[in-house]
């Protein structure tokens, strides 16, 4: 139990003197009422064995007193005693700061449920100094003491980027302020966590802006320097209401929180990230709650959602759109790798209910996309008869819109081969509109060990579906779906550490082989005219990508989407792996290039599964339209096909 402190009054001549004498450094304010404007009720007692919290923190990134016994005293400024965290206590200012910029004025005090203390409370407090999570905290309260009430701490402004990582460390545990406009530039964390991160602007994959090289690291270091989590202060998993969201409400499908939207003015509790919740690069957070500072962030609708694409123009549009595991068998073992082979763990919805409200959005994009042409990745492959994952959806989008509107590629038949494209649990796949376009030439698939293996000793990207087709006024575009090995390693080759991620070489040597291929005419039309589509795993700059523009492919997105074009959002940073190459004949015939951002924008607690939501929340952040219906921004190519003349 804490033992209270003997202490004498502090003279109110004495308290004015000793604040005169720190003009210019941090100070706290006293905000008491009159009838309590007294001496004992300002501060405690003086006393040889008071040790600054300055002094505790020191100037390095670790206390110079760790392990030491020592008595501090200052203004509680976050009260997170009885907040559903990890570790419970409060944060404690000095009421005067030391006017040292490199020592924070600031630490944590670990206190059990018997020591309550309040916000604005000056307490004294004898424990030991300890670095918890690289955080300096005071342990083992032996003595605790509560001196007076409603003081004030005024926030200490600090803005993004800093310099440093030891900026941060200089206001550690501090109350401190943001004065400038923040941008949302992450929330994968948010249903799990309440938790997002905020950056001064928008972050770019470097190899997204830059080749690997001193460019993109010098990026990738500027990003590091411009994050900063903002915490819920509640360490509960899948918080319920989740507090961030659009203006002042709690997020909602209907008041979706999406990166790019801004928050100004936000103050908080400064204080190291931890564990599984520093995500996203950043080792800081926010506390913005159960903090003196009582300003409650809202966040400014400023990246709304767009209910349609912007348009592309042309006579022609085909679209790439990753669903994010389309599949319509469900289970533990209940899949097959391919159609009829060994038993596998089914992905995608969890059950039939998930699945239908994963269906209901799924198709809500594709029928807003309104593409004659669609490229498909990530959906279950298991053929192409009446139960298949392709066919279920091809019957739910001419349900939504008239039958008969859409059709697909069957690989199988068309190729006379039995899993054509390959015995992985996803495949690619080719929507298409019967009254816009038909099938032309010969459906083309490659699966050599050059362009599957890429180099490696087992397959790594899914095979790749070549399809000519025809309008009616007998013009063709060849159409090639890819989806290249992920970043998420698998491979023999080690990453290079280049920026590139996991298995880059084995992407670049798949682009390749797959160049060389659409340059044999594998459909037999003859027709130059090549739509390279798909999710190739790899930013702008990188390997892959710069391998199929030297072959002679124009990046669309590049050149017509212009610098700031991206499809996904990963580590609070933006790029496109989901990409529209044109062959040099065809990029003349295009009228316009747009990724609609209905997914990498959102929320990942806004998709389709019901697992860890509560009922009220099954409900409140789901809706069955197009925002979240993967983790990919579809791609939508406009064209106006023309004869060579």
């Amino acid at each position: 139990m804490s033992r209270p402190f003997a202490f004498r009054p502090t003279t109110p001549a004495l308290l004015l003197g000793v604040l005169v004498a720190v003009a210019g450094c941090r100070t706290a304010r006293l905000d008491v009422p009159l009838p309590e404007r007294t001496a004992s009720a300002l501060v405690c007692a003086e006393s040889a064995e008071l040790v600054p919290i300055p002094s505790v923190q020191g100037s390095g990134s670790r206390s110079p007193l760790v392990g030491q016994p020592v008595t501090v005293e200052g203004v509680v400024t976050g009260d997170f005693q009885g907040a559903a965290l990890a570790e419970r206590g409060v944060t404690l200012q000095a009421l005067v700061g030391d006017g040292d910029p490199t020592t924070s004025d600031a630490l944590f005090v670990a206190l059990g449920d018997a020591d309550r203390v309040s916000l604005g409370d000056v307490v004294r407090v004898r424990g030991v100094v300890a670095e918890v999570d690289g955080e300096t905290h005071i342990v083992n309260v032996a003595a605790l003491r509560r001196c007076a009430s409603n003081a004030r701490i005024d926030p200490t402004t600090i803005a993004l980027p800093v310099a440093s990582d030891a900026v941060f460390e200089q206001y550690e545990s501090m109350l401190v302020r943001f004065a400038q406009t923040l941008t949302v530039t992450e929330h994968y964390q948010l249903g799990r966590f309440g938790q997002i991160t905020v950056s001064n602007g928008r972050l770019w994959q470097p190899t997204q802006r830059h080749a690997p090289g001193p460019d993109a690291e010098a990026l990738a270091s500027a990003n590091a320097r411009n994050r900063l989590v903002v915490d819920d202060a509640n360490d509960a998993q899948n918080p319920d209401p989740i507090v961030f969201g659009n203006a002042a409400l709690p997020l909602a499908a209907a008041a979706p929180l999406r990166a790019g939207d801004e928050v100004r003015d936000l103050t908080g509790v400064l204080r190291h990230a931890r564990g599984s919740q520093s995500g996203n690069g950043a080792m800081w957070r926010l506390l913005p709650f159960r903090t003196l500072s009582a300003r409650v962030p809202t966040f400014l609708s400023t990246n709304a959602r767009r209910a349609t694409p912007a348009a592309v123009d042309g006579t022609l549009r085909v679209s790439a759109f990753n669903v994010l595991n389309y599949f319509n068998t469900f289970g533990r073992g209940a899949c097959t790798t391919g159609d009829g082979g060994a038993a596998t763990d089914c992905r995608g919805a969890a059950d039939a209910a998930d699945f239908e409200r994963q269906a209901a959005k799924i198709v809500s994009a594709i029928v807003a996309l309104d593409a004659h042409i669609v490229g498909l990745m990530e959906i279950e492959n298991d053929g192409y008869g009446d139960s298949s994952a392709i066919a279920d959806l091809v019957r739910r989008l001419n349900a939504a819109t008239a039958p008969g509107t859409y059709a697909f590629v069957d690989a199988d038949a068309n190729t006379g081969a039995r899993n054509a494209l390959g015995t992985d649990a996803i495949k690619v796949g080719l929507l298409y509109q019967p009254a816009r376009v038909s099938l032309a030439g010969r459906t083309a698939v490659l699966a050599t060990p050059e362009f599957i293996t890429g180099g490696d000793r087992g397959p790594r990207s899914r095979p790749s579906l070549v399809q000519a087709f025809r309008q009616p006024d007998g013009e063709t575009l060849v159409v090639s779906v890819n989806h290249l090995k992920s970043k998420g390693g698998g491979c023999d080759a080690p990453d290079a550490g280049d920026g590139q991620g996991a298995c880059n070489v084995v992407r670049t040597n798949a682009a390749r082989a797959l160049a060389q291929f659409l340059a044999t005419d594998p459909t037999g039309t003859g027709d130059p005219d090549v739509l390279l589509l798909g999710d190739l795993n790899a930013y702008a700059m990188e390997d892959p990508v710069r391998a199929l523009v030297a072959a002679g492919f124009v990046d669309l997105e590049s050149t017509r989407g212009g610098p700031d074009a991206y499809s996904y959002l990963f580590d609070a940073q933006l790029g496109s792996l989901d990409h529209a190459l044109a062959s040099a004949s065809l990029a003349a015939q295009v009228t316009g290039v747009t990724t609609w951002h209905i997914n990498a924008d959102e929320p990942p607690v806004l998709g389709y599964q019901s697992a860890f939501k509560s009922p009220a929340q099954r409900a409140a952040l789901y809706a069955p339209d197009p925002f979240r219906s993967s983790d990919h921004d579809p791609v939508l190519v406009g064209l106006r096909l023309r004869r060579e003349r």
